[in-house]
């Protein structure tokens, strides 16, 4: 392999946000400097250009002074600690939404460039409780995958973190196919997540219990289906799925048959414990989302209890006296490490709905097989989640 040398990253204004530009191989993406938010991202496959996130449709317009940060750049994925609302002072501790990483200003620290691969590190320091956060940033110019690594130091006492990717699918019901790793519960938010009396519309029955995506509770008596999106147009939800922690793998899959492509996100299930489903399509009125943020699923894989903040995530809550953890508990002499993977693969005609996703025994690949037996197989360098 050549030796690593300095690269310099472009830095640019990306859709109304300054931003670095990440390009190797067949990946290109942006980060915004404001909360490090990543895209958009594109995906090359032979001549296709793929770009699976999203960004908000308010990204370039003049935004109330009261909007805070994460709202104004919201797009891609991004890192959140404390994940969640933070509506709660718990300890003294006052968070902003999902954290001071998705809403203040990161830092470039070097940018390391060889034939294989372009990596970049960035840096926070957070004021809140105080501490730093690397960003590690990794494209390998043969895979079409983006590599994300969060090291923590300095932090101690718990907290709830993760990842915050959200997808746009297309416009066209049901076309995009979700599939998980098995895992042992899932329940819809057990609160009211809209106000109808605000602008804020439900499908889902708050609380309700569930095994299976294809099978979730609503406020009419019926059951949706989870498992197929677009769909229930008009409305806002949030569930939760936690991992089997028999699986160390852990994965959510979005298969898109219609444009030959399925999305990918893996994850060390015992880092990152749950799976977070935001299903945006259109249900807010009130500003900035006045019913048009749609077709966006938020695939947030986060150790956590739903998306309500550090207070009751690290307190006990239904999932925790389950014995399944909802926060993870900082040690200020030793670093905390989450690492992530997401990406996409092309996929043949016929290919449904995957799975399962097993790695390869030497951890350099992965395939992915649909429920009617399809094979892909894409180049994954698995040792970096652990």
């Amino acid at each position: 392999m050549s030796q690593f040398s300095a690269s310099v990253l472009p830095l640019e204004k990306v859709l109304g946000a300054d931003s670095w530009l990440l390009n190797k191989g067949h990946v290109e993406a942006a980060m915004t400097c404001i909360g490090g938010q990543i895209a958009p991202v594109q995906f090359r496959i032979g001549s296709k250009r793929i770009a699976p996130y999203s960004v908000a449709p308010w990204a370039q317009e003049q935004l109330d002074a009261a909007t805070p940060n994460i709202l104004r750049v919201l797009r891609g994925d991004f890192f959140c600690a404390p994940f969640g609302g933070n509506a709660t002072v718990c300890n003294g501790e006052k968070f902003p939404l999902h954290g001071e990483p998705a809403n203040a200003h990161w830092q470039l620290i070097e940018t390391k460039e060889n034939t294989r691969e372009l990596t970049a590190e960035f840096s926070l320091k957070t004021t809140i409780r105080p501490g730093e956060i690397r960003k590690l940033v990794r494209l390998v110019g043969s895979q079409t995958c983006l590599y994300q690594r969060h090291t923590l130091t300095g932090f101690s006492g718990s907290l709830p973190m993760g990842h915050h990717a959200m997808l746009k699918f297309p416009d066209a019901p049901m076309s995009g196919l979700i599939s998980t790793a098995p895992f042992v519960y899932g329940q819809v938010f057990p609160a009211a997540f809209e106000n109808p009396a605000v602008g804020g519309y439900q499908a889902l029955k708050p609380g309700a219990t569930f095994k299976d995506l294809h099978q979730v509770p609503t406020n009419d008596g019926s059951t949706a289906d989870l498992a197929q999106y677009p769909a229930r147009p008009g409305f806002e939800d949030l569930v939760m799925i936690v991992a089997n922690p028999k699986q160390r793998l852990g994965w959510t899959a979005v298969a898109f048959p219609r444009e030959g492509y399925v999305w990918f996100a893996l994850k060390d299930a015992h880092v990152l414990r749950n799976t977070v489903f935001w299903i945006s399509n259109g249900g807010r009125h009130y500003s900035p989302w006045s019913g048009r943020h749609t077709h966006v699923l938020g695939v947030e894989d986060v150790t956590a209890y739903f998306h309500y903040g550090v207070a009751e995530s690290s307190n006990p809550n239904l999932i925790s006296k389950q014995g399944m953890p909802t926060a993870i508990e900082l040690k200020p002499d030793t670093p905390t490490v989450v690492n992530y993977i997401q990406g996409i693969a092309a996929i043949p005609n016929g290919f449904d709905r995957v799975a399962v996703i097993k790695a390869s025994e030497d951890r350099k690949s992965i395939t992915l097989t649909s429920t009617n037996n399809h094979e892909v197989t894409a180049p994954v360098d698995l040792d970096f989640l652990w």
